[in-house]
């Protein structure tokens, strides 16, 4: 765990994260609008199986391990909730989401889901509660500090691994093309992904606020949900544990499903199979046995001996190290014009997103650079 000092430098990083999540689902809106695909179909079809399965790799690989970090954290936010060891729910957690996704039911809860979101609105008032030092705060977002140490490289890339994760995008573009909105709509769909993960991408902050100013202000090393939940004290007193549960809750529960439904997407559409949670799994076997498959090794991945916590973070560290493989493949398919059936995005954009890319993976390499020099 990083000192308060430490976590109030990277604020300017989450404010520079803002545009990019921006950018990068206005890219993965823009490509599934016109091309009426997702981004892995655009990519089997532009570039053949080899590329579309090296994108399948970086996504899915990095799905399964956070499926299984998100089921250890759902199981753990039960077990903060009911004082029961979390083991008890894992299979039955993972069942409850197959169950929903097999039957078309999830399709039914999705916006309620959505609005569960609003539980981290708490950690706007948690951040203010806790009485940060705005000055530093300020000082950080206007004069930023590119810190070199392992430490910060390391969270930097583990943040970066938990917004621009590429089935963030991948499901973005998976969504959009289910749609198929007319080109007509293509400026409004845009500004839909931009806002949405503005306004989500903005919690990040105050996330960090509040847990810089009270488990960073005493240096207190975090593996467990429990030891998280102090981060809500200033705001809950001692209902901190169950406030925190059950935003830990909402978010495995709205974050498993996407992930294992996206790989189902991803290899059901790399080999051509037929995909879609509108069908039954007699009509899409391969999408729900990869669906099955991730849910299934993403519980035992989560029985592991390992701490949620970390578990969560680590996983987040090589999310953002296999990002920029998929943020090239979407700006290479968004330029083609082939694929786009003649409207690749405009260059500014692709511009803004090459950027993104080349700042993922420079953090990446800091991070690998950190790592083997000790």
């Amino acid at each position: 765990m990083v000192g308060a000092t430490t976590g109030y430098g990277m604020a300017w990083l989450v404010i520079l994260l803002l545009p990019m999540l921006a950018v990068v689902q206005t890219i993965a809106a823009s490509v599934a609008t016109v091309s009426q695909m997702s981004l892995q179909r655009a990519i089997a079809q532009t570039y053949g199986r080899g590329p579309a399965m090296l994108a399948l790799g970086c996504v899915g690989l990095i799905n399964l391990a956070t499926i299984g970090a998100d089921v250890q954290a759902g199981a753990e936010a039960l077990s903060l909730l009911s004082g029961l060891a979390f083991a008890y729910f894992v299979v039955p957690l993972v069942g409850v989401i197959a169950w929903l996704l097999a039957t078309k039911s999830y399709l039914k809860i999705e916006r309620l889901l959505a609005w569960l979101t609003l539980i981290f609105l708490c950690y706007v008032a948690g951040a203010i509660s806790a009485r940060p030092d705005w000055g530093a705060i300020l000082h950080a977002i206007v004069i930023p500090r590119f810190d070199l140490t392992r430490p910060f490289l390391t969270a930097a890339i583990a943040l970066l691994g938990t917004t621009l994760t590429g089935y963030v995008y991948f499901w973005e573009s998976i969504e959009v093309a289910e749609r198929r909105p007319p080109m007509a709509a293509l400026r409004a769909v845009n500004a839909d992904a931009a806002i949405g993960m503005l306004v989500a991408g903005s919690s990040f902050l105050f996330i960090l606020v509040a847990t810089a100013a009270t488990l960073g202000k005493h240096h207190v090393a975090v593996s467990t949900a429990a030891q998280a939940a102090v981060a809500l004290r200033p705001l809950a007193g001692a209902w901190d544990q169950r406030l925190f549960g059950i935003g830990l809750l909402a978010s495995a529960a709205i974050a498993i499903p996407v992930m294992a439904a996206t790989n189902g997407y991803v290899v059901a559409q790399t080999f051509g199979q037929p995909a879609g949670l509108t069908t039954s799994p007699g009509e899409s076997r391969l999408f729900y046995g990869v669906i099955f498959a991730s849910l299934g090794i993403g519980a035992a991945f989560a029985l592991l001996p390992i701490p949620t916590i970390a578990l969560l973070y680590w996983v987040s560290v090589a999310a953002g190290i296999a990002t920029p493989v998929t943020l090239a493949y979407a700006l290479l398919v968004a330029r083609n014009s082939d694929a786009m059936r003649g409207r690749p995005i405009a260059a500014p954009l692709a511009c803004a997103g090459w950027v993104v890319t080349a700042a993922v993976t420079l953090s990446a390499v800091g991070f690998i650079a950190s790592a083997l020099i000790g």
